[in-house]
């Protein structure tokens, strides 16, 4: 298992105090957790993943995430089972959505 940690700032969209988990480790699959924090306007996104190796994949589609979605005081835990990019962007999206439900 590879340990990933990035960290974003100057995100302007805050969820709501509940958190969430989405997906399910299988093979092929991950799951997301999500949650409101307190971290002076960041977003921290950690991922645990049994594709060793991918640390520049990881960071472009965390970066094209954290783009699309400018979050602020977000802590993401990602549990990852080697789901390809497309996999990680659409569950990560999921994860998002469920939690602002309507209030987008």
């Amino acid at each position: 298992m590879e340990k990933l940690s990035y960290r974003f700032e100057g995100g302007s969209r805050k969820l709501p105090k509940q958190a969430d988990v989405v997906g399910v480790v299988s093979s092929g699959n991950l799951e997301v957790l999500i949650e409101s924090a307190p971290l002076g306007g960041g977003c921290v996104i950690d991922i645990s993943t049994a594709a060793v190796g991918f640390g520049a994949t990881w960071q472009a589609v965390m970066a094209d995430f954290q783009q699309r979605w400018q979050l602020a005081d977000t802590r993401i835990a990602i549990n990852d089972m080697g789901a390809t990019p497309a996999v990680v962007s659409l569950r990560m999206d999921q994860a998002v959505e469920t939690m602002l439900g309507d209030s987008q």
